[in-house]
């Protein structure tokens, strides 16, 4: 039996190591998770050759379901990329409705959101550009903002983790402006003894402080956020009862907007005007009406594109946005469990029903996900014979270079394309490693435990294990 089971578990790759006992983990990796005081019954470990054919070099516990916190965004881009493909683009069609004359325009302009994850404050500039290049510098009617293509529920950006106000905690939006977020400049004027700021974009109706006083001259840069003391809660005004050190010079600080449903209507009108644009209406929510036909098309850069941002910075929301595509693309709306559905029968379709995973929100900030080292390790040797695996590659951190790897201690700089994942109580990271033997490795490590932050050195002895293998 044990010899038959050898030459299956060869054929089969790593499938079938849920018959094996956890194998013992490289010396280091045990020395540095003993440090990091997670015990081995903590950690999931799989790595195999990528092009499959063998069997794993290591395999421990790797069939036990665990949460893999933002690793989980793996799963998502690669459906992304071959439900959609690489060049995939989303459209935010305009639409004018009524008359222009003598740069007047006498009824509406309709925005309708179709989820793109990347309309940030560049593109919403150009596209209102394009919108005055139709002649218009007047709106005697209102700008209306169509978000029904995505049915989501109500979001409470709090309810995560208690830090409504940290970007990541954004919702996903049918029409998603600079990913509900402002952007505050600091630049420090040394003569008038003040900080000037900026707020990107412009938000209509908020009271934006302009500058605040500089530090003590001497003052180190040290904690410069803390010493702000920003006032960010309040959706009328957003200023600072601290001061700027002056040797921090020129820095920026992105938070999430105080009314999150409110951002897209402020920044739409707060650009416009800043453009020289007028507006006697308002900024409001409504469908676009039946039969009207767009006058132009805001497009977004491609999936490939997008994909790289998801998961190089790690951005939650821009997940989402995709996760919601998937439902928008099949169904004509998108609801969350309309995506976990489309992303439920891609799985099925790939790998038939063994391992399936639990998305969620298809981001990995949630208690809720799951998935086995071993189905994640399948999906990367999937991903490593698609004709998207260039993209999905490319998209990878690249350890000690760039991303969320820009600081690994790994010795196995830019030899390793990884995504790694935290929360409380989470560490994970997953994904291709080039070793010695010129070999390429998939690699899946994910850690649930309260010390789970703690295990990222054994994340970097198990990489620069995989690394060296000859």
């Amino acid at each position: 039996m044990l010899p038959r089971l050898s030459v299956f578990c060869a054929l089969a790759v790593s499938w079938c190591v849920a018959a094996a006992a956890p194998a013992p983990l490289p010396p280091g990796v045990d020395a540095a998770l003993a440090r990091a005081q997670v015990p081995r019954d903590a950690i999931s470990v799989l790595v195999a050759p990528a092009e499959g054919g063998a069997a794993p070099r290591l395999a421990h516990r790797a069939q036990v379901p665990m949460n893999p916190a933002s690793v989980m965004k793996l799963v998502t881009t690669f459906a992304g990329l071959d439900l959609l493909g690489p060049a995939y683009v989303w459209n935010t069609p305009v639409y004018v409705d009524g008359v222009v004359q003598g740069g007047r325009l006498r009824g509406n302009v309709y925005l309708r959101g179709q989820g793109d994850p990347k309309l940030v404050l560049e593109r919403l500039w150009l596209l209102l550009r394009r919108l005055q290049g139709q002649g218009i510098q007047a709106i005697e009617g209102d700008i209306v903002l169509d978000r029904s293509a995505f049915a989501v529920p109500a979001h409470d950006p709090a309810q995560f983790d208690g830090e409504p106000l940290r970007p990541y905690n954004a919702a996903p939006d049918a029409l998603l402006i600079n990913y509900k977020s402002v952007v505050m400049g600091f630049v420090p004027d040394a003569l008038a003894g003040q900080a000037r700021v900026q707020f990107d974009p412009p938000l209509a109706g908020v009271q934006l402080q302009a500058a605040l006083p500089l530090a003590a001259p001497g003052a180190a840069c040290g904690d410069w956020r803390a010493g702000l003391r920003a006032e960010l809660s309040d959706p009328a005004r957003m200023g600072f009862a601290g001061v700027y050190p002056a040797a921090c010079g020129a820095r920026s600080w992105a938070v999430a907007y105080a009314d999150p449903r409110a951002h897209a209507a402020r920044a739409v009108e707060g650009l416009w005007r800043e453009l020289g644009g007028q507006l006697t209406g308002t900024v409001r929510e409504g469908p676009v009406p039946a039969g009207l036909q767009p006058a132009f098309s805001a497009t977004s850069p491609a999936l490939a594109e997008v994909v790289r941002d998801i998961n190089k910075y790690s951005n939650n929301v821009m997940a989402q946005q995709l996760f919601l595509t998937l439902a928008l693309h099949k169904n004509g709306v998108a609801t969350p469990e309309g995506a976990r559905d489309a992303l439920r029968q891609w799985w099925r379709g790939r790998f038939g029903d063994a391992d399936p995973p639990v998305v969620d929100n298809g981001a990995g900030l949630s208690r809720e996900a799951r998935i086995s080292a071993q189905a994640l390790a399948r999906m990367l040797q999937a991903a490593w014979a698609a004709p998207v695996m260039p993209e999905l590659l490319s998209s990878l951190p690249i350890a000690g270079m760039d991303g969320t790897l820009r600081r690994s201690q790994s010795r196995a700089v830019g030899s390793a394309h990884l995504k790694t994942g935290s929360l409380r109580d989470v560490a994970a990271v997953a994904g291709y490693v080039h070793a010695a033997s010129g070999r390429r490795y998939v690699l899946v490590a994910l850690v649930n435990h309260a010390n789970a932050p703690a295990a990222r050195a054994a994340f970097d002895a198990l990489i620069d294990w995989t690394a060296h293998d000859q």
